[in-house]
């Protein structure tokens, strides 16, 4: 059976002994003297790993011998990312590109790593970097940056709610003086208040530098809870308040943004739609206007897009970002204008939360692919490589969205699916 370093995996002269070790632990488990979570305090992470893993295969009768593979350093993943640890998954990385990046931080041609079980997604992709790198390149731009955390407290009346947020509004420089003293990064940017009767929520915005940030401003917002409680005579009832709003679709987030709001686009020729995209302008337009725009709109969705989700999320794995923040990238806002040489295609990603330091950014396999793209950990100045980040995550979405557009357009969307997609 190959072990977790990925090798052959050969027991040695003290392999009775550790059986005998390994079944006491099994028994103590299976008895409720020993929890899984405690097993990391009485054994190496390696080792913890695989008692785990081997007494929830006896506990489910299963054989989880694929688990045991990997090459991570699970000293750092167990204390960091991920508790009662017992192997990994594997999700196949393909790439596309290059693509062509015309950015105020990413600038030239790179390669995408996108990590997917969709069979299809990846060459749709390509097909879309294609398209915008004949054209000269994507432009795109971070048009905000901000993580925010949103606390909400209870008050006695409306009066007092109001009372509340008069009192932030006079000490607001107090209450940034208060959040960036637990961070040497982060910056406190904005304050804005919402009261829903007796509820008030503070909407706190901060500028997280390369990091995504949450865990910055979870404890920021804390000292920032406290200092309102004790000023106001308010409670503090939680940190969160889904003002924020973070992984739940919000139209809060977008339209006041969250993360790094991008925006990017592409003037695609009419030659260029027809030889690589395999339709016309106005059919483009009109997939657009219908499916995205109007049957979105139709639908109650919050994002009117194609599938850009779906390019967000499999860059997000790929790259070490909190999966559940792909959510955000279905909140992108897809647009096509007819010109007189062809069209005109952007895509608007209000929501973004993103960072190459932190999280499962400093997981190895993750590492690679942020170093593929050239953002592995902190930028200079500190910030850069998260938009930078962002940018080609941007310019992703448009190649996806713009593939996706023409196979639709072109009737290819079933045939592509049945060459590249079979189940």
């Amino acid at each position: 059976m190959a072990d977790e370093s990925g090798h052959r995996e050969g027991r040695g002269d003290g392999a009775e002994a550790g059986h005998e070790k390994d079944t006491v632990m099994h028994n103590r488990l299976q008895d409720g003297s020993l929890k899984l979570y405690e097993l990391d305090r009485e054994l190496a992470p390696i080792d913890a790993i695989r008692v785990r893993r081997e007494y929830i295969g006896k506990e489910t009768g299963t054989t989880l011998e694929n688990l045991a593979i990997f090459s991570i350093d699970v000293g750092r993943v167990t204390k960091r990312n991920c508790e009662n640890m017992i192997g990994t998954v594997q999700v196949p990385v393909g790439v596309a590109g290059p693509i062509r990046i015309n950015g105020s931080h990413a600038q030239g041609s790179f390669w995408l790593p996108l990590a997917t079980t969709e069979g299809a997604l990846v060459a749709s992709v390509n097909r879309g970097c294609s398209a915008i790198s004949k054209a000269g390149g994507a432009d795109v731009r971070i048009l905000h940056d901000g993580m925010t955390r949103a606390p909400v407290f209870a008050t006695d009346s409306v009066t007092h709610a109001v009372q509340v947020c008069d009192w932030v509004t006079a000490h607001r420089d107090e209450l940034k003086a208060a959040a960036e003293s637990t961070t040497s990064h982060g910056k406190l940017a904005d304050i804005v208040t919402f009261v829903a009767g007796t509820s008030v929520f503070v909407r706190l915005e901060f500028d997280t530098k390369d990091a995504m940030g949450m865990n910055m401003v979870t404890i920021a917002s804390a000292k920032v809870g406290d200092l309102i409680a004790q000023g106001t005579g308010a409670r503090l009832i939680a940190l969160s308040g889904n003002m924020c709003a973070d992984k739940k679709p919000a139209a809060i987030n977008g339209i006041m943004g969250r993360g790094r709001s991008v925006v990017a686009g592409i003037a695609l020729s009419h030659d260029l739609i027809k030889s690589v995209l395999k339709t016309d302008a106005k059919s483009l337009f009109e997939v657009n206007y219908r499916k995205n725009l109007v049957g979105s709109a139709r639908a109650g969705a919050m994002g009117f897009n194609a599938h850009a989700a779906n390019v967000v999320a499999a860059i997000f794995i790929a790259c070490g970002q909190d999966a559940a923040h792909s959510i955000d990238g279905s909140t992108c806002i897809t647009t096509v204008d007819i010109t007189e040489t062809g069209a005109y295609v952007a895509i608007t990603l209000p929501s973004l939360p993103v960072g190459t330091v932190g999280g499962g950014t400093s997981v190895e396999t993750q590492q690679e692919c942020l170093k593929i793209l050239g953002v592995a950990g902190s930028g200079t100045p500190p910030g850069t490589n998260a938009k930078k980040l962002a940018e080609i995550i941007g310019s992703a979405v448009l190649a996806g969205e713009l593939s996706l557009l023409g196979a639709l357009a072109a009737q290819h969307l079933a045939r592509a699916h049945q060459q590249l997609g079979r189940g």
